[in-house]
């Protein structure tokens, strides 16, 4: 049985799957001006439900506490009423994106008449399985559902109390607004043997979206066998060609090291052509204060203070103040070495040379390519997009960050006139 509030103690994988395949069909064909009002009720229905959210929160904080579970991760999954208004505040924001169901991305008329639509579609069920984060459980289901989508979610469990609490807010809104509310279901068991069932679930998701650390991307190589797309590692690359602006270079590399070096879109590894890199290397390792840098034998030659570098490092996302330091001789190298070392998230280049960058933007492949700029700028809200559910590293069938577009699939829509092949 599924409690009202979309949890369940008892009801099997394969119960929980069929309700919201069975929501998804529904959620397909609704309008734009329902699933708005379904977003701001949901809000509603969370910012009413604070204290019974908060409550369930303080659980899941002194659990994490008593398990010596670090600060860091602590501070991910606390919540605040400023974070619940965060959370509502983000469902309402979705009011104001267009809708991208049902928009005709072309159209055209064949030599015997038929006429052929191609149309943008719900993907159906979107899975999303998720760490720590319990903002995440609101975040997702807003997406998915202004995408057409029903939102099937698996979180940590960490944040179960939290998610659960929100989840019920979230079904209150939905079935306030008329629709099924099993348009959001969570998976309450959060088991490893539950996690990989739900991976395995092919008959009723659609796309599966991880999002969470090296382990959980790993098990969902290893296990899924549902459609997935992997919100990857960052290991982005800055490399300073010879033409750079050295001060434009110092100002974007601090800011896509330090600004936040806790998320993938922080850059990782600094690349240096060899031309300017006795010059340069000491003012941005000053620039770079308190971040701990390693690097090549030249690197060290010019900065005392750079460590020695193991092959590992250069591969490496840190998520915190370390940065890798490589000096090569020439573009060819950069690239090169971004390509070997690169996960398909974010690199860039700092340049004046035009031929350099449109070089440079051609052959990287990463899901963004930037020139003269932080590679925190990859992100949905940044690209315009007004929010994301995580940045894909990889190319089917959607690559960077993943807004309400690309939630989506195309339809053909073929309209004859009893017309037959020959």
């Amino acid at each position: 049985m599924i409690h009202h509030d979309g949890t369940s103690d008892v009801a099997p994988m394969q119960e929980l799957g069929e309700r919201v395949k069975a929501a998804s069909e529904d959620l397909a064909t609704i309008s734009t001006a329902v699933k708005d009002e379904t977003l701001r009720t949901a809000a509603d229905c969370l910012v009413a439900a604070t204290a019974e959210i908060l409550d369930a929160n303080s659980s899941d904080i002194e659990r994490a506490q008593t398990r010596g579970t670090s600060e860091t991760v602590v501070d991910r999954l606390r919540l605040d009423a400023s974070r619940v208004n965060e959370m509502a505040e983000g469902l309402r924001q979705l009011v104001t994106l267009a809708d991208p169901v049902g928009k005709v991305l072309d159209n055209w008329t064949r030599p015997n008449g038929l006429e052929i639509q191609k149309i943008q579609v719900p993907l159906g069920v979107v899975a999303i399985i998720y760490e720590n984060r319990p903002n995440v459980t609101s975040d997702a289901f807003g997406l998915c559902l202004k995408s057409g989508n029903a939102a099937f979610l698996r979180g940590s469990s960490a944040a179960i109390d939290s998610n659960i609490a929100i989840a019920r807010a979230l079904r209150e809104g939905i079935t306030k607004a008329g629709l099924p509310e099993d348009s959001l279901v969570l998976v309450t068991d959060t088991s490893h043997e539950a996690a990989i069932e739900f991976m395995q679930l092919r008959d009723h998701i659609d796309c599966l979206i991880p999002r969470g650390g090296p382990s959980l991307i790993n098990s969902i190589l290893e296990n899924a066998t549902v459609p997935y797309v992997i919100d990857g590692d960052g290991n982005c690359h800055v490399y300073v060609d010879k033409a750079a602006d050295l001060a434009l270079a110092t100002k974007v590399i601090v800011n896509a090291k330090m600004q936040r070096p806790s998320v993938c879109n922080a850059a990782e590894s600094l690349v240096v052509h060899a031309d300017i890199a006795e010059g340069f290397l000491p003012d941005v390792a000053e620039a770079l204060e308190g971040v701990e840098l390693v690097g090549d034998d030249r690197a060290q030659s010019y900065v005392p203070s750079i460590q020695p570098a193991t092959q590992e490092d250069w591969s490496t996302e840190y998520l915190d103040l370390k940065m890798s330091v490589r000096i090569v001789e020439n573009l060819d190298d950069a690239i090169r070495h971004v390509n070997a070392n690169s996960t398909g998230h974010s690199e860039a280049i700092i340049t004046s040379d035009q031929t350099a960058a449109q070089e440079f933007t051609l052959r990287v492949d990463a899901a963004a390519v930037l020139v003269n700029t932080s590679t925190r700028f990859v992100d949905g809200e940044e690209f315009g997009f007004g929010a994301e559910i995580g940045i894909s590293t990889q190319k089917l069938h959607a690559r960077g960050p993943m807004g309400l577009e690309q939630l989506t699939t195309t339809k053909y829509i073929v309209n004859g006139q009893g017309q037959t092949r020959g």
